[in-house]
């Protein structure tokens, strides 16, 4: 997944998302910071939302229902990987992927999945932290292996 395809993605979802939470247009374009004919135009598919308001819906709504059937449990974390090209330091604790995710390997306290939905990989330990994402499953398997080799002395 690239910063085009979930623009596209968020485009045809936006009025989904609008009407999951009742809102009007005028209230969805506010909330968003856009214009109710800009909003008009991407619900009629006429326009494309930018990468900001894509970023912005999915920081604003990720709690939705429609954003996680798309994006999986985390939209801003698929976002922030897609920003970066990849995630490489230790961060917040995750639930472990019990649902939404699939175990690929595991090498020492780390173990690498991936999203069923998204398809991007990432690198939890022990304690369910994420210490990795990227959709680039070479990057991820290098990685796995880079930290399990860091962390064998301690």
């Amino acid at each position: 997944m690239n910063q085009v395809e979930t623009i596209h993605l968020i485009s045809n979802k936006l009025k989904l998302i609008r009407i999951e939470y009742n809102y009007t247009q005028d209230k969805m374009a506010e909330i968003l910071g856009i214009s109710k004919k800009t909003l008009v135009q991407i619900e009629k598919g006429r326009n494309s939302a930018s990468w900001t308001l894509t970023v912005a819906a999915c920081a604003l709504f990720r709690e939705s229902e429609i954003l996680t059937s798309v994006l999986g449990p985390d939209p801003l974390e698929v976002i922030e990987t897609i920003a970066h090209e990849k995630i490489d330091s230790p961060k917040d604790k995750t639930m472990g992927g019990k649902v939404w995710w699939k175990e690929m390997e595991v090498s020492g306290k780390f173990r690498l999945q991936q999203n069923v939905i998204s398809q991007h990989f990432r690198i939890l330990d022990d304690f369910d932290f994420r210490w990795y994402s990227s959709f680039n499953r070479e990057d991820a398997v290098q990685r796995i292996i880079e930290l399990s080799n860091d962390r064998k002395g301690e």
